[in-house]
C-alpha cells in the first residue's frame, strides 16, 4: 500500500467514525463518547499528514506513533459504545472495528520498518 492509499484509507476512516457517532444515543454517554471517538478517529488521518513531512526517521516514528495511539483508543471507545448499546448502526460499528483493527496493524508493521531503518 502506496502512501496516497494510506492516506484515503485513514481519510475514509475519519469519515466512518464521524458518521457512526452520528448514531450514538443522545445521553451523558452517547454524547460523551461521541466527541471522544470523534477526536480520536479523526486525528490519525491528521497525524498522518504530519508524519508525511517529517524531519527525520525519528519525528517520524514519534508521529506515527501518535497515529498508532489514536487508532488504539478508538478501538477501545468502539467496544466501549458497542458494550454499552449506545449505537442504533451495528453494521457501520462492526465495520468500523474491522478497519480500525487492520489500520493498527498496519501502522504498527510501519513503525516497526522505520525502527529497523534507523538502526
Amino acid at each position: 500500500m502506496n502512501k496516497q492509499e494510506l492516506e484515503n484509507r485513514l481519510i475514509d476512516f475519519a469519515a466512518t467514525i464521524i458518521i457512526s457517532a452520528s448514531t450514538f444515543k443522545v445521553n451523558y454517554a452517547g454524547n460523551h463518547l461521541g466527541g471522544q471517538i470523534i477526536r480520536s478517529g479523526t486525528s490519525p488521518a491528521l497525524n498522518y499528514g504530519e508524519a508525511q513531512s517529517a524531519e527525520s526517521t525519528k519525528d517520524f516514528i514519534h508521529k506515527m506513533g501518535i497515529c498508532l495511539k489514536e487508532l488504539r483508543e478508538t478501538f477501545v471507545c468502539l467496544k466501549i459504545v458497542e458494550k454499552a448499546n449506545l449505537s442504533s448502526d451495528l453494521n457501520n460499528l462492526s465495520m468500523a472495528k474491522t478497519e480500525v483493527n487492520e489500520l493498527i496493524s498496519i501502522f504498527v508493521s510501519s513503525i516497526k520498518t522505520a525502527k529497523t531503518n534507523l538502526k
